[in-house]
């Protein structure tokens, strides 16, 4: 992540977005002058701001700078009378600042001392941040475990100011998220809803015999020419699992982050390998131990290929066969009860045709439980994550004994539809009742894009410039300086 110099703005800045024309309860007989008179009194409303505001400051000597001016501002603050507006009740006046939005109503805080109290007033920017871009839990999460950095140290016994947090909110800058994992790469700004583009990642580019750095270059350089950014304008969030092992569990992090948790197991199902991270606060237990397994998203689309040939489906790709993966596969609560069923199912692939799978359709996910089903020498997806959980128990880290009963699922494999239930239920059936108790497996909060999505997160957290980036020097003098771990 690179740092850029940033000059401060003003709450002023954001736009004033929270006024919706109201609903009407008769939608055929919608007058086109409503929304007009609607805009009109939130005009009204923003001059009657300014009116105030104008008579504040015109109470205030014009010679800046001075100790009289400085004495004279404060003393109108505190004691200016608004004449027939004071009468105004208290739920009213908060009525209208959040019709105002949150430039007005910060503004309006200038006025007086009792609006200041206002204005101040927690609940009414909690109103603003939960009409806001993003959802107000995450918001609370990033803005109550991520502000410090990678450390995720807070003080609890702090009081939050919600307009403070608002405010530095508003002038972060954009970040150049790239979320490059294995197979496939997500990439786009920290601004938008979702990641703007994806592409192979770098072992897809330039000569596979020419050296890493060669082939990172180019990478990052097409990723740069097609979303039109100079690197070195904006913060960049680089999460590519490559180098040095500590790096290669980014991933794991950022999804426990989208997740909105700090601690926990994720249990991340690659491209090529299935990874179980025990996560303590942010930071990989790597003296716990972490399991990994030679199975992942292309030992699947392998194995549905077998099937469908030995059932002489035609097709023309591995494309094809991770396209219907992807539609029709799920994996099966009680495997030998669903052998019974009619489980026939079909999905059109463009430019191919009609597909209709049957006990292929749960077959393929079983091999995550039963490996060899598909010819695999590996232990079972509940029995890595068992293991890592009573590696867990036995190093005693942790003053919560119950951190890594929260399973976090990640990656394109782990949205299949059934596995968190499956794998639940498999490690009740595995675990002692001391350890099973409270287990909770959560699908990857943002499917494939989940590891963007924690970034994303970290990006739009108000301390983002000061406590997670890194200039390029700093990185060059310590690269091992990487978030998570």
């Amino acid at each position: 992540m690179r740092r850029r110099s940033i000059q401060s703005t003003s709450v002023a800045s954001s736009s004033s977005r929270h006024l919706d024309p109201p609903t009407n309860p008769h939608p055929r007989r919608t007058l086109d002058w409503v929304p007009i008179i609607w805009h009109r009194i939130r005009a009204l409303l923003q001059v009657l701001v300014a009116v105030v505001l104008r008579k504040f400051w015109g109470s205030v000597p014009s010679r800046p700078g001075s100790t009289s001016n400085r004495e004279s501002a404060e003393d109108d603050h505190n004691n200016t009378s608004m004449g027939d507006l004071d009468r105004l009740p208290t739920d009213v006046f908060v009525q209208v600042l959040k019709l105002l939005g949150p430039k007005e109503a910060a503004r309006s805080g200038l006025v007086c001392k009792s609006w200041k109290v206002l204005v101040s007033d927690n609940r009414l920017w909690v109103f603003f941040l939960t009409h806001g871009k993003h959802p107000f839990d995450t918001v609370v999460f990033a803005e109550t475990h991520l502000r410090s950095g990678p450390m995720l140290y807070f003080d609890h016994s702090q009081q939050i100011s919600f307009m403070h947090i608002f405010a530095e909110r508003a002038i972060v800058p954009g970040a150049i998220i790239v979320d490059g994992g294995s197979g496939y790469c997500k990439y786009g700004w920290s601004k938008y809803a979702a990641p703007s583009g994806r592409c192979a990642t770098f072992l897809e580019f330039g000569n596979l015999e020419s050296p890493v750095h060669s082939r990172l270059h180019h990478f990052f350089s097409t990723i740069y020419s097609r979303m039109q950014v100079r690197a070195s304008s904006h913060p960049i969030i680089v999460s590519v699992p490559i180098c040095y092992s500590e790096g290669l569990y980014i991933h794991a992090v950022l999804a426990l982050y989208a997740a909105r948790r700090t601690s926990g197991i994720v249990v991340n199902i690659g491209f090529n390998v299935t990874s179980v991270v025990p996560i303590l606060r942010g930071k990989v237990m790597h003296e716990v131990g972490i399991e990994v397994l030679a199975l992942g998203a292309l030992k699947l689309t392998g194995f549905l290929k077998e099937l469908m040939q030995q059932r002489n489906i035609n097709f023309q790709s591995l494309y094809t066969v991770r396209t219907i993966k992807e539609k029709l596969c799920y994996v099966a609560s009680d495997y030998d009860a669903e052998l019974h069923k009619d489980t026939k199912q079909s999905c059109e692939v463009a430019s191919e045709g009609l597909f209709t799978l049957s006990k292929e359709c749960f077959q393929t996910g079983e091999i995550l439980f039963q490996p060899h089903i598909g010819g695999l020498h590996t232990m079972g997806l509940h029995q890595a994550v068992a293991l890592c959980m009573n590696h867990c128990l036995a190093a005693e880290v942790g003053t919560n004994d119950g951190w890594f009963k929260t399973i976090v699922l990640a990656g394109g494999t782990s949205c299949l539809p059934g596995l968190p239930e499956r794998l639940e239920k498999e490690l009740h059936k595995l675990l002692p009742p001391l350890i099973s108790e409270g287990i909770k497996v959560i699908p990857p909060p943002y499917g494939t894009d989940s590891a963007w999505f924690g970034a994303k997160i970290i990006s739009n957290v108000s301390t983002f410039c000061d406590a997670w980036c890194i200039t390029k020097k700093q990185f060059r003098q310590n690269p091992r300086r990487i978030s998570g771990d």
